[in-house]
């Protein structure tokens, strides 16, 4: 007997002001699965993450997360729930420290009662530790432990890229919704990230959708690839079934002969 996918949507449609930014997407999505979203600018690929986050409410159709309905959910109980996501611009708690960040990324799922925070009973002593102790083994997965006092808007381009993936990883999901994260970087920088999405992946067991433009990375590291253009799915497949498919290539380079 097959096993219930992680993410089941059907039927996902949103409009704005009558222009349809997407139209009918529909997955199933495994556990532990590594597919990308690809295609032109405008095709829907954000308005999607849009969605599966409750940032924006749907027009039509159905969201079910782990069993679970999460349609009109709010974006903090699909956090709750296990989706977490990062932006295409890159959004940090700037004037805190690196560790910090990551700290109240974990504080989404663990929180003390306020009685043990007034009296700082041993209860609190001993979250805080952990706390701290799990914000460095993070920042230590992510090699940016030597970062940790740093404030978070000083640092480079491609470690702040890192850090907001350790931070939605803090958050402990079942499901981790990655937005153009290559965006901005050089191609060192976008060979390092998808080494280490492919390890975040293989290691953790992570089920992760990736918004991707460069096609080194989405190449390299999806099993899956979809392809979105004016908010339709037209295509799905294998990486190498998608780079050879006509309207993928007319989707992004026009007609083709």
């Amino acid at each position: 007997m097959l096993s219930s996918p992680l993410l089941h949507v059907r039927g996902l449609s949103k409009s704005f002001r009558g222009v349809q930014a997407l139209q009918n997407y529909q997955i199933d999505l495994a556990e532990r699965e590594l597919i990308g979203v690809i295609g032109p600018n405008g095709a829907g690929k954000t308005t999607l993450f849009n969605l599966l986050t409750g940032v924006v409410a749907p027009s039509h159709g159905r969201i079910v997360f782990g069993g679970r309905d999460i349609t009109h959910a709010s974006p903090e109980a699909i956090c709750r729930a296990g989706i977490a996501r990062t932006f295409q611009n890159i959004r940090l708690f700037r004037r805190l420290s690196v560790l910090d960040n990551v700290s109240l990324g974990l504080q989404m799922r663990r929180q003390p009662s306020l009685h043990q925070i007034v009296l700082r009973s041993p209860g609190y002593v001993l979250y805080e530790h952990r706390l701290h102790q799990r914000a460095l083994e993070l920042l230590d997965l992510f090699h940016l432990a030597g970062y940790a006092s740093q404030q978070a808007d000083t640092l480079p381009y491609g470690l702040q890229r890192r850090l907001e993936i350790a931070i939605a990883l803090a958050t402990e999901p079942r499901l981790l919704l990655l937005d153009e994260p290559a965006a901005g970087m050089n191609p060192t920088e976008a060979e390092d990230l998808m080494h280490l999405i492919a390890r975040l992946h293989r290691e953790l067991g992570l089920t992760i959708i990736l918004i991707e433009h460069n096609m080194r990375v989405v190449m390299g590291v999806c099993q899956r690839i979809q392809v979105l253009n004016y908010g339709r799915l037209i295509a799905e497949g294998k990486p190498e079934e998608i780079q050879q498919d006509s309207r993928v290539l007319e989707a992004y380079l026009g007609t083709v002969a």
